[in-house]
């Protein structure tokens, strides 16, 4: 049997490893620029799933706006993707947050055709990114 001290000392331990874990897991969701950029990966904070898989994108924010919007590696076909990249993505250049949300609930994007899956993933992962940046300022 254990006494109380070595559960404790267990019990500290386990506490240290969940703590660091979490801030990797941070680390990884989130990064601060000294210039006023904050970037928000949606690898592990949403599982929207295209056509495929996961469809994570990193969003760009600064000055209560979406500065861009980027793909990240993702097992879509990719001409379907490259339509997404193309038509999708460019309209949260520069959009204040407020209208990003909204544009996150479009299901109507020109260009998409034939992308359906993907581009209500990333419009799930964008709008996750936004949920978290807000949650976090």
């Amino acid at each position: 049997m254990l006494s109380t001290h070595k559960c404790i000392k267990r019990g500290a331990a386990t506490l240290l490893l969940l703590l660091a874990a979490s801030n990797i897991h941070s680390g990884n969701v989130i990064t601060r620029h000294t210039d006023g950029t904050t970037i928000v990966r949606t690898t592990t904070i949403c599982n929207a799933r295209g056509y495929r898989k996961s469809t994570p994108v990193e969003v760009h924010f600064k000055n209560g706006k979406v500065q861009k919007v980027i793909a990240l590696k993702n097992e879509e076909t990719v001409p379907y993707f490259a339509r997404v990249k193309q038509f999708l993505l460019p309209l949260y250049n520069n959009l204040k947050i407020s209208k990003a949300k909204k544009l996150t609930q479009r299901t109507d994007i020109d260009g998409c055709t034939g992308a359906t899956f993907s581009t209500k993933a990333v419009q799930k992962n964008i709008k996750a990114a936004i949920d978290y940046y807000e949650k976090q300022k």
